[in-house]
């Protein structure tokens, strides 16, 4: 049964009052068009450092934006009060598509990736020689979500005072890291930093390791007018270190156009998110010889197409081994 006639009026028809008494919510978003260009330098509880003009600009993430969030590193459009006054908020209702992303989990059985840093070139791995002692295992995990990320790996080995840089040279010499050997004594007259900053210069470089391996010492070097709290000791014990850096900061490297970011010391790197297909794509002299591999191959199976590209001289035995040892930090290990 019809419940208006044939020529109704806007009257007649009965519409649900907005018991708020606000307008209706509409789908229509603004293209915000006008939205000022920001670098995110630091995330804390919910609010954002962002970088606008050259000044520092506390933001918050748009409610349009739902799930998906902004993390250092990102290029996000902003509204709003732009000032960076005391007690000022801008909103970003936009974040730009990334160029590149180090991720991570939990750990292996962990389904959730998280997004440590965005738009960075360079991942640079920092570890102790000793005190304490290299875990080449988590180095290797880093390696991979570097190569999984887009980042280019750098490897910065500290504390050489202590043990000699040779066996770990020896162990990523196939992979043509690039590297850098520091001592206590040369952060100190600041010799190793400038040999540091010679491979960060107009890159953004973040900044990666385990406890106690003096990362953040190392970053106070590179950048001292942003001074960060130095690191703690070792425990004796567990030969493990104490945290000191709690979120990720990018700081500007002063006369070369490069950014450092220092993120929280780590204790292990999930693997879960990576897929080994992308990690093959890190050794062009590999990647033409998997045409001959069956279909999934995990490049670590008797069937194996890169067994032979490599016995006909294509490639190096060194490089494959090397490949398949970094795609064998994806399986969890006691101690890891």
């Amino acid at each position: 049964m019809r419940r208006y006639g044939k020529h109704t009026d806007e009257d007649d028809i009965r519409s649900r009052p907005n018991r708020k008494g606000n307008r209706p919510r509409t789908h229509i978003r603004p293209k915000h068009e006008d939205a000022a260009e920001g670098m995110v330098l630091t995330v804390d509880r919910g609010r954002l450092t962002c970088l606008v003009d050259g000044r520092p600009v506390m933001a918050m993430k748009a409610r349009e934006l739902g799930r998906k969030a902004a993390v250092v590193g990102d290029r996000v459009a902003l509204v709003g009060d732009l000032s960076g006054k005391k007690d000022t908020l801008a909103r970003i209702v936009r974040i730009e598509e990334r160029s590149s992303v180090l991720r991570r989990t939990a750990d292996d059985d962990d389904p959730y990736e998280r997004v440590v840093v965005a738009n960075a070139d360079q991942l640079a791995i920092v570890t102790a020689l000793a005190d304490p002692e290299p875990r080449p295992r988590l180095i290797d995990r880093c390696l991979v979500a570097a190569f999984d990320g887009g980042l280019e790996p750098l490897l910065v080995m500290t504390k050489s005072d202590l043990a000699p840089p040779d066996k770990l040279l020896e162990l990523y010499g196939a992979l043509d890291i690039p590297y850098v050997v520091t001592s206590r004594e040369e952060l100190a007259d600041g010799g190793a930093a400038d040999r540091v900053r010679e491979q960060l210069d107009g890159r953004i470089t973040a900044f990666v390791g385990h406890s106690g391996v003096g990362k953040t010492t190392l970053v106070n070097a590179l950048v001292p007018e942003d001074r960060r709290r130095t690191t703690g000791h070792v425990n004796a014990v567990t030969g493990r270190g104490r945290h000191t850096t709690t979120s990720a900061l990018a700081l500007p490297l002063a006369g070369s156009g490069g950014w450092v970011i220092d993120t929280p010391g780590v204790r292990s790197f999930g693997l879960a998110h990576i897929d080994p297909t992308r990690v093959i794509h890190a050794f062009p002299d590999l990647e033409p010889g998997t045409e001959g591999c069956p279909r999934a191959c995990s490049h670590d199976e008797p069937d194996c197409g890169l067994d032979a590209w490599v016995a006909e001289g294509h490639a190096d035995p060194a490089r494959l081994y090397s490949l398949r040892r970094l795609l064998s930090t994806r399986e969890p290990t006691e101690g890891d």
